[in-house]
């Protein structure tokens, strides 16, 4: 369509005039924006197009940029963080608490690392959730040393102790330090049989994990420092929970069983060990006893000797009667035989012995008749040819 039919172009091409009603044209607003730049800083404009900017407003705009670009170097590092600066990418220097300063972005840069704050991982289970602490199978379940599995639950905190090669050394030190103590866990774990784990054995894992995973990442100079390991829980699946309560009380049952037979056996025991040393003591003494008494004997009848040497018929007939006193002195009935007689003399010792006791006042003595007598027996054998001879029985 050409520009002069109706409903065409309005711009004349020949001679330049534009219709009033159409766009602004795009050279124009470019002149007249030069135009307004120039008059802020020191230069002029003019109607052709022709104007720029002064070298004092140059100045001035850069002295600005440089001044707001040095003062963005600053930053504040707070208590319990550390700042580590680089340049280009490459270490330069940790900077303590406080205002510092560095060469501003894009030269150098600086990462604020907090190296008080407790962080932890958590191996086996996530908390936070809706229903507490949830288990996470791939990662608690392991097999021990005779082949049982058991669901461990691990939480290990840490903290930074080298800003620098918490950075730079390992990509993702907390996915790093995560499955360190995976492998580490499994492997103490493996070493281990499954009562030993679940039961006494709880504090050494604990203190052996924790070793070992400090040495590794030492190894890796990951500038971490493990402050605590600790076993949240460890248990048998859920699938042998029944079975494995079943053991544990027969376990507890035979453990009480002992106890009660050890306590038992520290009761009788000692009794029985003092019975005995009792009856040794015993023995001991009646030996001593015997000795003494056969020792006192012997010297006895060695004196004794000496006088039956001096005078055998005295002290033979001492020794008789006093022989006789001995047998005779615990008695009642005695019986008398007469020198160069037939009868035989009966004498109730009992008897007599009780006539012999004096009454009590108020008492009736009884008739001369009835107070017993002494009792000849005749006897036409003779008993003995002793000259003198009483018998007891």
């Amino acid at each position: 369509m050409s520009w002069n039919e109706p409903g065409g172009d309005k711009n004349d091409p020949w001679s330049g005039r534009k219709d009033p009603n159409g766009p602004p044209d795009l050279d124009e607003a470019i002149r007249n924006l030069q135009d307004k730049f120039g008059g802020l800083f020191g230069g002029g404009g003019s109607g052709d197009g022709s104007g720029g900017f002064s070298m004092k407003g140059i100045g001035i705009v850069v002295a600005a940029a440089v001044a707001v670009w040095l003062i963005s170097g600053f930053y504040q590092v707070v208590q319990g963080t550390r700042g580590v600066v680089t340049r280009f990418g490459a270490y330069v220097d940790t900077t303590e608490a406080g205002l510092n300063w560095h060469i501003p972005f894009p030269i150098e840069d600086v990462l604020i690392i907090d190296v008080e704050k407790q962080r932890f991982i958590e191996v086996g289970y996530r908390s936070g959730g809706r229903q507490g602490m949830g288990s996470v199978p791939r990662e608690a379940l392991m097999l021990t040393k005779d082949e049982n599995i058991v669901d461990v639950r691990l939480a290990v905190q840490y903290r930074v102790s080298n800003a620098k090669d918490f950075a730079f050394n390992v990509l993702n030190p907390s996915a790093t330090l995560k499955q360190v103590t995976e492998s580490v866990e499994r492997g103490v774990i493996g070493h281990n049989n499954m009562d030993f784990v679940l039961t006494e054995g709880r504090s050494e894992i604990v203190f052996e994990i924790k070793e070992e995973i400090q040495a590794v990442m030492d190894s890796y100079q990951a500038g971490i420092q493990i402050d605590s390991v600790n076993l949240q829980d460890a248990q048998p699946p859920e699938q042998v929970q029944g079975a494995f309560e079943d053991a544990i009380k027969a376990r507890e049952d035979k453990q009480r069983l002992i106890n009660e037979a050890e306590a038992y056996s520290n009761d009788v025991v000692p009794k029985a060990r003092g019975a005995a040393s009792r009856t040794v003591q015993e023995a001991e003494a009646y030996k001593e006893r015997v000795i003494a008494s056969a020792d006192g004997e012997v010297s006895r009848f060695a004196h004794l000797l000496e006088e039956y040497k001096k005078a055998p018929e005295v002290t033979r007939q001492r020794i008789y009667l006093e022989t006789m006193e001995s047998v005779l002195g615990g008695t009642d009935t005695v019986m008398v035989d007469v020198k160069g007689g037939n009868n035989l003399l009966y004498l109730p010792l009992d008897k007599l012995g009780k006539q012999a006791k004096p009454q009590p006042s108020g008492s009736v003595s009884l008739p001369v008749n009835l107070v017993p007598q002494p009792t000849r027996i005749t006897n036409n054998k003779r008993p003995s040819t002793r000259g003198r001879d009483v018998r007891g029985r």
